[in-house]
């Protein structure tokens, strides 16, 4: 459960960092008013892929991997690697890449601000905050990603008498 608890807390500490931010919008077929809104943030994948396009602007938190380890003689201890991987839409080519770049620094400052988040997950700083913007051509659509890796809290073991 600790994996899910990981991403919930990413999305609430997300969501609060972004949401004073308003992207633009593409615009949908029976769309009455176009509004910029904060990016959507999302847990593992979009509701349907197929959709990528239409949900932008966007942040997706994923679980790449996790390790829990327990060196002889020391406390057990685990980490989770999360690829964020962040969307957005604009026309306008310089100004999407800046949108693209104003999300990504929202959230990476936030997280080194908050280091614990919900009160049990640490960022790792010796790991460290890696960023990645897509450079392809891909407008009206820009993309990028951060790997962040957490510090999880230990698991309790159960311990059994043997008879």
């Amino acid at each position: 459960m600790t994996l899910v608890n990981l991403l919930e807390q990413l999305k609430a500490i997300t969501d609060d960092a972004v949401k004073d931010l308003l992207l633009p919008v593409r615009a949908q077929k029976g769309d009455a008013v176009i509004a910029d809104r904060p990016a959507a943030v999302y847990k593992m994948r979009l509701p349907d892929s197929t959709s990528a396009t239409k949900k932008a602007p966007y942040i997706i938190h994923q679980i790449v991997t996790s390790k829990d380890t327990q060196p002889s003689g020391q406390l057990e201890a685990g980490s989770a690697v999360v690829r964020s991987i962040f969307c957005v839409y604009c026309n306008d080519e310089q100004e999407g890449a800046m949108h693209l770049l104003n999300l990504i620094e929202r959230l990476r400052i936030r997280l080194l601000q908050d280091v614990v988040i919900g009160g049990q997950f640490e960022l790792d700083l010796e790991v460290g905050v890696e960023t990645l913007i897509y450079l392809e051509n891909t407008a009206p659509y820009f993309a990028g990603e951060m790997s962040t890796t957490w510090k999880m809290p230990s698991v309790e073991r159960k311990w059994r008498e043997w008879l």
